[in-house]
């Protein structure tokens, strides 16, 4: 995601969530791990969350990041111009992500492009959602990608697909880093 805008919506959107179950700063700390200081700056926009605290703040609430992120778009609409395509970046790990799809509910598919800067790695304690499906095709580059004790380096061209149940980490080629794409399947 980029600007100021679409930031200050994910923040509202992300406390919104909170309130909306009822949970407290101290509570919604307590099941992510999160200090409650940080969620604080989180919600009121003063820092955007990293790609692995957004995970886990996705764990909580049950949702995909792509949906979360597409929750804090302006509109719902059926084509997606390259340039209206939010991207979300998370400078601390060299992460950006693309939501290729235009952002819909009633859609099971949507469609990522991932960029991890060469040497960055992104671990997530847990799925969003318990099952989820992935397909990863490597663009560029080189990407190892781990599940819990399986790991597999994809080259240019590979396509790798399977359910999200645990931990999992993505780590880019130390010179060429890694351009993906990703199709996530909601159960």
């Amino acid at each position: 995601m980029s600007g100021s805008d679409t930031e200050n919506r994910l923040a509202a959107r992300l406390a919104e969530l909170r309130v909306q179950r009822g949970w407290s700063l101290d509570e919604l700390s307590l099941a992510t791990g999160i200090s409650r200081a940080s969620l604080s700056r989180i919600e009121r926009a003063e820092t955007s969350p990293t790609a692995a605290l957004l995970n886990r703040l996705c764990v909580a609430y049950g949702l995909t990041m792509s949906r979360l992120l597409s929750e804090v778009e302006e509109e719902a609409i059926l084509l997606l111009n390259a340039e209206q395509q939010p991207v979300w970046q998370d400078t601390a790990s060299g992460f950006q992500r693309r939501n290729v799809s235009p952002p819909a509910s009633h859609f099971k598919a949507e469609i990522v492009e991932g960029v991890l800067q060469p040497g960055a790695r992104i671990d997530y304690d847990a799925p969003p959602v318990q099952g989820l499906e992935q397909h990863i095709w490597l663009q560029s580059g080189e990407l190892t990608i781990t599940l819990e004790a399986q790991s597999w380096t994809l080259q240019a061209g590979d396509c790798l697909r399977f359910h999200l149940t645990g931990r999992s980490s993505f780590s880019a080629h130390a010179e060429g880093g890694a351009r993906y794409i990703l199709v996530v399947c909601k159960p």
